[in-house]
């Protein structure tokens, strides 16, 4: 059968180059004469694997010497704990709630200390980001914590809360990689991988490195950031599959699309087709407004939820698949992260073109 359009908010796809080299190196890494499945996490393999992605993750971001890289199971929402447990040192924090994500992350977050929602966008159920500038901060909070791009509901961030004193903690699980960032903005950055970097089961955290050191004596070992990162993320075995994994999509962005500026102008053309064919036609309809409408995760519902679930069954029969809302939203959803081709927007509008003048 001939590989379809994946179009899944995660796990998601991959590089067809990258699932090759996996594939040509799946019974014997590099004359070891094993899988990386097989090894063991103290081989002179492995810890190669594990200094070289982090080496490429610090190349694509331009990361600075002063911030430290963790790999971690438990994916992002193990991250809402770990945040609160480690960087929460006055007590309380600023939420910013955008979307579902950013919402189970103030309420797992609430368990060990305060937390304000200082803004919220669900008034209109998320189709907007609040203006970052015109919020009234705690000047005694610990962080401001944001979900840089909302999965679910296909917004994304334009501007960034940036206050004097207090760090900036972002999830961004569903746009890493996709663009340049200016980690020097950030106090954290974490990100589950299955969306844009590699298979799930991991979450990679990039934390500054004056925030380490300060979690209670009561955090239990494995939440504590500095437990991983004072051993190079092999205190126990590691995610290993997932950190190879990484490596491989890392060496495919950086040599093979050129880095993560011309992955943006990609992802920026692709979101460009599908989100000017939705502003050409009245049968499907985008909620979200436009300034901040996510280049990753489009959204967007027919006339009617039998309709919609008709639109993706017919899909799927097409070879476009996993384009079902999310059950908050309803609709269709096409995730197309870095990994989905430009031709598989252009075989999503052609089908969604050929449908409405089917069902108009």
């Amino acid at each position: 059968m001939a590989r379809v359009y994946n179009f899944s908010a995660g796990p998601s796809m991959l590089p067809e180059p990258v699932l090759r080299k996996a594939q040509a190196e799946l019974l014997d890494y590099h004359g070891s004469g094993q899988s990386v499945m097989e090894m063991s996490h103290r081989s002179k393999w492995f810890e190669q694997i594990i200094q070289d992605t982090e080496a490429s993750l610090r190349r694509l971001m331009q990361i600075p010497d002063n911030y430290k890289v963790g790999f971690f199971q438990g994916g992002a929402t193990q991250q809402f704990a770990m945040v609160p447990l480690n960087f929460m040192t006055t007590g309380k924090a600023d939420y910013i709630v955008t979307g579902n994500f950013s919402n189970l992350a103030a309420k797992e977050a609430a368990k060990f200390g305060q937390v304000n929602v200082v803004a919220s966008s669900k008034d209109k159920n998320f189709t907007y980001i609040p203006d970052v500038s015109a919020i009234p901060y705690d000047a005694d909070a610990s962080y401001i914590h944001i979900c840089q791009n909302n999965t679910i509901f296909g917004t994304q961030y334009v501007e960034l809360p940036q206050v004097d004193g207090i760090p900036l903690v972002a999830d961004m699980s569903s746009m890493i990689l996709s663009r340049p960032v200016d980690v020097t903005q950030y106090g954290c950055i974490y990100f589950g991988v299955q969306k844009n970097v590699a298979p799930a089961g991991m979450a990679i955290a990039i934390i500054r490195e004056d925030l380490l050191g300060h979690a209670a004596d009561t955090v239990p070992t494995m939440m504590n950031y500095t437990t991983l990162i004072n051993k190079d993320s092999m205190y126990n075995t590691p995610p290993c599959w997932c950190i190879y994994m990484t490596g491989l999509v890392l060496d495919y962005l950086e040599h093979e699309v050129g880095g993560l500026a011309a992955m943006q102008q990609i992802n920026e053309a692709k979101a460009k087709v599908l989100y000017d064919y939705l502003d050409s036609q009245d049968f499907y309809r985008n909620p979200v407004e436009h300034r901040y409408r996510s280049t990753m995760n489009v959204t967007f519902t027919s006339p009617d939820p039998d309709t919609d679930k008709k639109f993706c069954a017919q899909a799927a029969e097409a070879g476009l698949v996993n384009l079902k809302g999310h059950r908050l939203v309803g609709g269709m959803r096409a995730s197309i992260y870095n990994a989905m081709p430009p031709a598989g927007i252009d075989k999503l509008v052609e089908f969604m073109e050929a449908f409405r003048k089917a069902n108009a």
